[in-house]
């Protein structure tokens, strides 16, 4: 029996630690602290049991009011004519409110993912691809490739969710998991990717093996015998296991291709995928997703018609007199270096030496939201799930957009 002086009682919450929303989660509030009784994912436990940070608004490091620290920042973006509003860690609510604020400032908008953002966004606008969804990926893949072997540090429960658990139209014991990467030494929970076919290469390696294997999917021949440490004769085999495949997947993460012309890498795997559905079903399924990456291109989208980080791909070191840091889910990342005047907005544990400083809500802790899964194919809710008395981003820049006027 639990003490009469704690009060605890469960929640239900959806996960936006990662991409994949994870919607089951399962806490206790007791007295006041979260605690994640279930799933034992790491990151969904940094986020919900991380303690309620710095409540105050601080100008040069000292304390402020929330009204006086909104005057400073209408004085500095006043006084700006190239602004840059970058991190960009938010809902679709506060990132509409960031675009909003950005009109009214001619400031430039670049996601703190840009870079890895950017080798999607290329192959996509340049030659298009075909994609699936989770749910799909559950209900009908027969063969699943990891390019790439450090997915779990991205999404760790992909496997628990969508491989391992049965499907409408598979199994999870009639799925066949194969992986391109380096052998990984995580503490993996996953029966698929223990089980699976791993063929051991660098990331580096990758735009050469991904340029053979689709080759071989197209029926080609190769004269060498082996591709970057890889024999020939088991990409063949791999190739054949695609082509026979129902329905075939391929996934990736963009952040771990950290090479020069990543992007020709994910095409091979894109381009892989279209020859495959000249005689079979498969589908690309770029994953990772973090920070409100997606749900900030998304709404850049449908708000501008332009993809987020369109004219500025990467390029946070952009002239500009002052910098806009929004960072909501992430304290641990810190903002670029800058010699013009910097004012962050976000997570209260965020350690600063910003000009001003501005701690708000958390989306999914202190508020309620809306966020979109890395598959673009749903918006999941957030909840409010622990109390606090901070003001919400879109509330903040709202009350700025009125001292703008």
């Amino acid at each position: 029996m639990k003490s009469a002086n704690i009060n605890t009682f469960p929640i239900t919450a959806t996960c936006p630690a990662c991409g994949l929303l994870c919607d089951d989660i399962a806490l206790e509030n007791i007295n006041h602290q979260l605690k994640v009784t279930k799933p034992n994912c790491a990151k969904t436990v940094a986020f919900f049991e991380r303690a309620i940070g710095e409540n105050t608004s601080l100008i040069a490091g000292k304390p402020a009011t929330l009204q006086e620290a909104i005057l400073k920042v209408a004085e500095i973006l006043k006084q700006a004519h190239k602004p840059i509003f970058t991190g960009l860690g938010t809902d679709v609510q506060g990132y509409r409110a960031l675009y909003s604020l950005s009109q009214k400032t001619s400031a430039r908008l670049t996601h703190m993912n840009a870079t890895s953002m950017a080798r999607n966004l290329k192959v996509l606008q340049s030659t298009g691809w075909q994609t699936t969804t989770l749910t799909e990926v559950k209900n009908r893949a027969d063969v699943i490739v990891c390019f790439g072997s450090d997915l779990l540090s991205h999404n760790a429960r992909f496997f628990e969710r969508f491989v391992d658990a049965d499907g409408m139209f598979v199994s999870a014991k009639n799925r066949q998991v194969v992986v391109l990467g380096e052998a990984s030494n995580q503490a993996i929970k996953s029966d698929a990717l223990q089980a699976a076919w791993v063929l051991p290469c660098r990331a580096t390696d990758l735009p050469s093996i991904t340029i053979a294997l689709r080759a071989l999917v197209a029926g080609k021949q190769l004269k060498a015998t082996k591709i970057a440490g890889v024999k020939v004769g088991d990409l063949q085999t791999f190739a054949d296991k695609l082509k026979a495949a129902k329905y075939a997947v391929l996934t990736w993460v963009a952040k771990d291709l950290d090479f020069d012309h990543a992007e020709l890498t994910i095409q091979n795997i894109t381009e892989t995928v279209a020859i495959l559905n000249k005689t079979t079903r498969a589908a690309g399924l770029p994953l990772g997703g973090s920070d409100g990456d997606t749900s900030a291109n998304n709404a850049n989208t449908w708000l501008s018609g332009f993809a987020l980080n369109d004219d500025a791909l990467n390029d946070e070191h952009a002239e500009h007199d002052a910098m806009l840091w929004v960072n909501s889910f992430s304290p641990e990342k810190a903002s670029p270096q800058t010699d013009m005047p910097l004012i962050i907005i976000g997570n209260s544990n965020i350690q600063h030496q910003a000009e001003v400083f501005i701690p708000i809500a958390i989306p999914g802790l202190d508020c309620s939201g809306t966020l979109f899964r890395v598959d673009s194919s749903v918006v999941l809710p957030l909840k409010k799930v622990r109390e606090n008395n901070l003001p919400t981003l879109a509330e903040v820049l709202c009350q700025l957009e009125e001292r703008l006027k």
